[in-house]
């Protein structure tokens, strides 16, 4: 474990709380699916929180986050209301397309949250084409570009990669190698060892590997890269190692892996990792323990708003689903 000095004791202290934010959110979500609140699949990152936060904290507020279906951490790490997530969760009113996208579909374009993308692999090209408006109109923006290992055998990962260097767009990719592409460990279905970063050197790029359960080393890391993007120097592709607690989603149990890698993986648990260092630091544990309990608190009030949010009117399945904004002019 490392500790960068010039990281000062705010900044490890948002790094702290937006893990501990994202973990006990998606426990909460992860509670209210076994009482039958969660209504849809989901897909938690608990285990994965140190790459959303790390990122989270580096980028300018008006740079883009695009994500997987594992999007949760990423919407909370850019600060989107915990209220309308949950109540996206939820499928009730005050969500954030008010009930009508579920877990997999955050967006608040507020919150330059560009959306979780459930088809694996789609959003890349889509976030090389954001930075291509930001690289036109001279904004400074860099679109951040969160997928999972399997993405990495994906037609749009090469395209939007190679398209993305060769025009030097200012766009950063970040593989979330978790070491299973759903039920099937990568390592089984790829040529490389390290999907992401060993293919990095056939588009001219830097192979980057990181440890993603430590939020210090992703921080500066993404720092680095974003700096480069934004002064011109092009794209960069980052494969952050992590490990999932759980399955793939809420339906898995994650059987397949094996009790002896779990338990390695479970022992470099991001979140309590960080607060060991910020313990031996010299940090007092009652403001660690205040840092919690106001997270706690902020997720049992998202929560019973949620619960308290009516569900969406019916009308909302025809709205948004034909340029027209409905469908009664087809019949």
């Amino acid at each position: 474990m490392r500790t960068d000095p010039s990281v000062g004791l705010e900044t490890r202290l948002a790094l702290y709380e937006t893990m501990y934010r994202i973990r006990t959110f998606e426990k909460r979500a992860y509670d209210l699916f076994l009482s039958g609140l969660v209504k849809g699949t989901s897909h938690l990152s608990l285990g994965q929180e140190a790459i959303a936060a790390g990122f989270g904290e580096a980028m300018r507020e008006d740079d883009w986050s695009f994500a997987t279906y594992r999007g949760h951490a990423h919407a909370l790490a850019r600060r989107v209301p915990m209220a309308a997530i949950m109540g996206e969760l939820m499928g009730r009113a005050c969500g954030l397309m008010a009930g009508k996208g579920g877990s997999m579909h955050l967006t608040s374009v507020e919150h330059h949250m560009m959306g979780s993308y459930a088809i694996v692999g789609a959003h890349l090209p889509i976030a090389a084409g954001a930075a291509l408006t930001a690289q036109q109109l001279g904004t400074g923006q860099v679109a951040v570009c969160f997928f999972g290992d399997g993405a990495t055998n994906i037609g749009a990962f090469h395209e939007a990669l190679n398209l993305a260097a060769v025009w030097r767009l200012p766009v950063v990719f970040v593989c979330e190698n978790n070491l299973y592409m759903e039920y099937t460990p990568i390592a089984a279905v790829t040529a490389v060892p390290r999907p992401a970063a060993d293919r990095a050197s056939a588009y001219g790029l830097e192979p980057i590997v990181v440890d993603g359960n430590d939020a210090d080393v992703v921080l500066e890391t993404a720092a680095r890269v974003l700096d480069r993007a934004r002064s011109g120097e092009g794209p960069s592709l980052v494969e952050a190692l992590t490990y999932r607690h759980g399955g793939h989603s809420r339906a898995d149990p994650g059987k397949y892996r094996p009790d002896d890698e779990v338990a390695t993986w479970l022992a470099r648990d991001p979140v309590l990792r960080y607060r060991e260092r910020l313990l031996d630091g010299g940090l007092e544990a009652g403001v660690i323990e205040g840092v919690e309990r106001a997270v706690d608190d902020a997720v049992a009030e998202a929560t019973e708003a949620a619960r308290s949010s009516p569900p969406p009117d019916p009308d909302l399945l025809y709205r948004d689903v034909f340029a027209d904004g409905g469908a009664s002019w087809r019949n």
